[in-house]
């Protein structure tokens, strides 16, 4: 039995790793779905830390995303040098800061917002919980939207480009590289960086859900006034939850910057925020393979279903907008699978046990 699950593991990581280099045959936008999957990935599986291990419903996650793609922004563009004379005097050449700087730094400056975030609501449950944090991502956007005077910070609506890519050990990974003969593009070369914090971070997430302070969030779930009773620390774990989901946002943000290259208000709107919640809820509260599984599929649906709303907007004569059909079929399908699966598409075992007990 050992010796199955043993080569299934290396079956998938072979998977894994002839992916991309597959995808890139049939073009480059291909593997760009594969790695901004894997960010969501990320997202989700962070998310999944606040609500599906503590059960707190954060709406906002989004904005601790936006955090880490500013940080990076900034620490790694010629903005604040070409702001700021000081700053053009001390640093001509920009920070331009390295990779390795880069994810410890936006880990601890979301956790910081996140913690900053968990202080008010710590006695908020349900939908107050939820508004509250879906206010907290509204305000990080409109704040970052408005940050361009009378100083500009954030260049406001007109986003912040000319970010620099990243660089491990002298590999570039906006180039393309020839690798034993094989010619991999810069797409790829992010893929196989994404799936490694990937893992980092679902080695992470199952470290964390075996461990005390996991089943302490387990407890907080379940019925808070009993883990009260039973003497575990409520208000510190809501914001270990809190900081530590965050700190994943702010990693998945900085990569996020460095891939695109450019960051704008727009790429950390509300919709965001829903779809990170509906890939946690869709794939499964509180199970990790639950969770990567809804975040792959609601982040690569919308991408393939562009080759069904086009033929289908043609069929109404182009009355239908594309991207409103994409919207009404994942729309569709999500009503659907909530119907069939209410706890998910892979739920966790522990949950609803009881009530597959007889009476």
């Amino acid at each position: 039995m050992k010796d199955n699950k043993t080569l299934h593991w290396i079956l998938g990581g072979i998977a894994l790793l002839v992916l991309p280099l597959i995808l890139q045959y049939f073009g480059n936008a291909w593997v760009r779905i594969a790695d901004l999957a894997l960010l969501y990935v990320m997202l989700a599986l962070g998310l999944n830390i606040v609500v599906g291990y503590a059960g707190l419903l954060d709406l906002g996650y989004v904005a601790f995303y936006a955090v880490g793609a500013y940080m990076f922004a900034l620490m790694a563009s010629p903005h604040l040098a070409e702001t700021f004379e000081g700053f053009a005097a001390m640093f001509p050449n920009g920070l331009h800061t390295s990779i390795w700087l880069v994810i410890p730094l936006g880990m601890l400056i979301a956790a910081c917002a996140g913690v900053l975030l968990g202080l008010p609501v710590l006695r908020l449950r349900g939908d107050y919980l939820a508004i509250v944090t879906l206010g907290f991502g509204e305000i990080i956007r409109i704040f970052i939207n408005n940050l361009d005077q009378p100083v500009n910070i954030t260049n406001g609506p007109k986003g912040i480009g000319q970010i620099d890519s990243v660089k491990i050990f002298g590999l570039d990974l906006a180039k393309r590289q020839e690798i034993f003969g094989f010619d991999i593009a810069s797409v790829t070369l992010y893929y196989y960086l994404f799936l490694v914090l990937v893992l980092f971070t679902i080695v992470i997430c199952y470290r964390l859900q075996d461990s005390r302070i996991g089943r302490a969030w387990m407890a907080i779930r379940e019925d808070e006034i009993a883990a009260k009773a039973m003497g575990i620390n409520v208000r510190n774990m809501k914001l270990l939850a809190f900081g530590m989901g965050a700190s994943f946002g702010g990693v998945a943000g900085s990569m996020f910057g460095a891939f695109q290259g450019f960051v704008s208000p727009e790429s950390f709107s509300l919709m965001e925020s829903v779809m990170i919640v509906a890939m946690v809820v869709l794939g499964g509260l509180g199970h990790i393979p639950g969770v990567i599984l809804g975040a792959v599929l609601l982040s690569a649906l919308p991408e393939v279903l562009r080759y069904v709303a086009g033929p289908l907007q043609e069929m109404t004569g182009g009355r239908l907008d594309a991207s409103i059909l994409r919207q009404l079929l994942i729309a569709l399908a999500m009503i659907v699978i909530m119907l069939l699966r209410p706890r998910g598409l892979w739920p966790t075992p522990e949950h609803g046990k009881n009530l597959s007990r007889p009476s």
